[in-house]
C-alpha cells in the first residue's frame, strides 16, 4: 500500500505505541520522525539502536515516555542534549531508559523477527548493565553448561525504516549499510517503509535487501527522507547539519524555535530535507 506520508503515520504510529525507526548511519528515517513530531504523537516507547539527532528531536518535541537504545549520542559530534535534559531534568517531560548493547539489541530484533520469546549470546559480562537494566537475564546452555546472556525478543507496534526504492506493488530494496532494518521491519506488527523513490521495476543492485509487500504495510514516497543522514546512491551525509544540531539541542529556546520554523503546522515541508548534490 503506497500513501502519502502524512497518511501513513497517521494511521500506523499512534499514542502508546512501542516505535522503532531504524537505520544505521545510513538511511535514517528522519522525514517520518519530523512526522510523528508534528501529528503530535505522545506516550511513545522509542526504540533504536543509536537515538542520533531524529530521537533527540523526538525526545524534545515530548513524543517519548521511554527510550530502549545501546548508545546515545549525536554521532562525531557530543551529546543528544534533548535526550539528556529529558533523563537529567524531566523535561519537557520524564525519560525512561533501558540501555541495552549493540550486540543486545540486534539480537533481541533477530529473537522478535524469528517468533522467539529471546535471545541467547556471549555478552554484557563486565558491564553495568547487568543488575540495572530489566531484561539482562543469565541462562544455563543445557548441552555444556555454560552461564550466557538472555535478552528478550522486540516487537515494536510499528518499525518505520527508510529505503532507495520500491515498486508500484509496494516491494522496497535497500542496499549498502543495512543495519538491522530487515529484522526490525520482520518483527513489528506493522510497519512503514519511507522510499526515496516509487519506480515500475526494482533492477537488482549488488548486496541488496528486498523486502516482500506482504511484511510491509506501507511504503511512503519521500525524496531526501533520511537526510541529514545519507542514502547510498542519492546522497551524502550532511555532517555539517550534525555539527549545527549540537549548538541547537542545547538550548531550549533554541530547539523550541527550531520547532516553530523546522516542524510546524501540520504538513508544512521540512526545510532542511533539501537533497545537496
Amino acid at each position: 500500500m503506497i500513501l502519502p506520508l502524512e497518511e501513513a503515520v497517521g494511521e500506523l504510529v499512534h499514542d502508546g505505541d512501542t516505535v522503532a525507526l531504524e537505520g544505521f548511519t545510513h538511511l535514517i528515517p528522519v522525514a517520518a520522525g519530523h512526522e510523528i513530531i508534528r501529528q503530535g504523537r505522545r506516550d511513545l516507547t522509542l526504540v533504536r539502536m543509536t537515538p542520533d539527532i531524529v530521537y533527540d528531536r523526538m525526545i524534545g518535541a515530548g513524543c517519548a515516555r521511554k527510550l530502549v537504545f545501546s548508545w546515545g549520542g549525536n554521532p562525531g559530534v557530543g551529546s543528544l542534549h534533548r535526550f539528556r535534559d529529558a533523563v537529567q531534568n524531566g523535561w519537557p517531560v520524564p525519560l525512561e531508559i533501558e540501555e541495552h548493547s549493540h550486540a543486545g539489541m540486534a539480537n533481541r530484533y533477530v529473537a522478535g523477527a524469528s517468533g522467539l520469546p529471546f535471545a541467547v549470546l556471549r555478552g554484557y559480562n563486565g558491564t553495568d548493565l547487568v543488575g540495572r537494566t530489566d531484561g539482562i537475564a543469565t541462562v544455563e546452555c543445557p548441552f555444556t553448561g555454560e552461564l550466557l546472556t538472555a535478552v528478550p525478543a522486540l516487537n515494536p507496534d510499528v518499525t518505520v525504516v527508510h529505503a532507495q526504492r520500491a515498486d508500484r506493488a509496494g516491494n522496497v530494496q535497500l542496499w549498502g549499510i543495512t543495519g538491522v532494518q530487515k529484522e526490525a521491519v520482520l518483527a513489528a506488527r506493522r510497519s512503514l517503509v519511507t522510499v526515496e523513490e516509487v519506480v515500475d521495476e526494482l533492477a537488482p543492485v549488488p548486496g541488496q535487501v528486498l523486502l516482500p509487500a506482504r511484511v510491509v504495510t506501507a511504503v511512503a514516497e519521500v525524496p531526501g527522507g533520511a537526510a541529514p543522514s545519507y542514502a547510498h546512491g542519492y546522497y551524502a551525509r550532511d555532517n555539517a547539519a550534525y555539527q549545527a544540531w549540537d549548538d541547537v539541542s542545547r538550548d531550549r529556546d533554541r530547539f523550541a524555535q527550531w520547532l516553530d520554523t523546522q516542524i510546524a503546522p501540520v504538513g508544512a515541508a521540512d526545510s532542511e530535507e533539501q537533497v545537496r548534490p
